[in-house]
């Protein structure tokens, strides 16, 4: 039954999600399994510039399916160009989906091979007026994904994690200023890239994928802190966020792109 909204239950899950968002099924859906050996090498596609502003950083939100750092649309302060996109993309939010363990978690695989975590950056084509708009569009939005690895804790993700305790509930926003998503990146740039889609409802083919090969790292006591977070609001059963993440979809005769050989 979706009339309580979609989410990650059995009741109304990714499985379900194609009764009241038919483009579930749709030619370009995200997210994937990465074959690299069926990747292209394209010499075509331009390195990837991120010129991050921390000013342009304000809040952090609980809103029930994950958490999201939300970016001033005032400008371009903060920006993606180059890689497989033209133009210019301002970042918009950015969010994490994980799992109930260590072991699962990503919502792209890379050769059927899941990541704790994935994080997911997301920019909207300044050449429309407005995110909504740009969010119906074929090129409409790009977004940057960075698989988390379980390793060393990892001292850039400690803001974010400390303002946790602050969003425990669905619906919960603090302000949250000051912060360069570009600590987030790992050293290496390179990337694989695809036509697909959002991965929550709804559902829209408007993403241009890029997936980063090299992970961050992530302790399993900062990863445990994600799963301190509630899908549940305020006086309901408390329900922890963990296994947010939509399994991958087929690849519909999609070519998958990489910068590198």
């Amino acid at each position: 039954n979706m009339s309580h909204g979609w989410g990650y239950g059995p009741g109304n899950g990714p499985a379900k999600w194609c009764e009241s968002y038919p483009i579930a099924n749709g030619p370009r859906q995200s997210p994937i399994d990465i074959v690299p050996g069926q990747a292209t090498y394209d010499p075509s596609l331009r390195p990837l510039t991120l010129k991050y502003d921390p000013t342009t950083s304000l809040s952090i939100l609980n809103n029930g399916h994950s958490f999201q750092v939300d970016f001033s649309d005032d400008g371009d302060k903060s920006t993606l160009t180059g890689g497989p996109i033209s133009g210019t993309y301002r970042l918009k939010q950015f969010h994490f989906h994980w799992g109930s363990r260590d072991e699962c978690g990503s919502e792209h695989t890379v050769s059927g091979t899941k990541y704790p975590c994935e994080l997911h950056l997301v920019h909207w084509n300044t050449k429309y007026p407005s995110f909504g708009d740009a969010a119906n569009q074929p090129d409409g939005l790009a977004v940057v994904g960075v698989f988390l690895k379980i390793g060393a804790a990892n001292p850039n993700l400690q803001k974010v994690l400390d303002a946790l305790d602050a969003i425990k509930n669905k619906g919960k926003q603090t302000t949250f200023g000051n912060f360069d998503p570009k600590v987030l990146l790992p050293a290496s740039l390179e990337f694989w890239t695809y036509d697909g889609s959002l991965t929550t409802p709804p559902l829209l083919e408007s993403v241009t994928w890029i997936v980063l090969r090299q992970p961050i790292s992530v302790s399993s006591a900062q990863m445990a802190k994600f799963r301190s977070l509630l899908f549940s609001p305020e006086g309901e059963t408390p329900c922890c966020m963990q296994d947010n993440y939509r399994p991958p979809q087929p690849l519909k005769g999609r070519k998958v792109r990489s910068s590198f050989k």
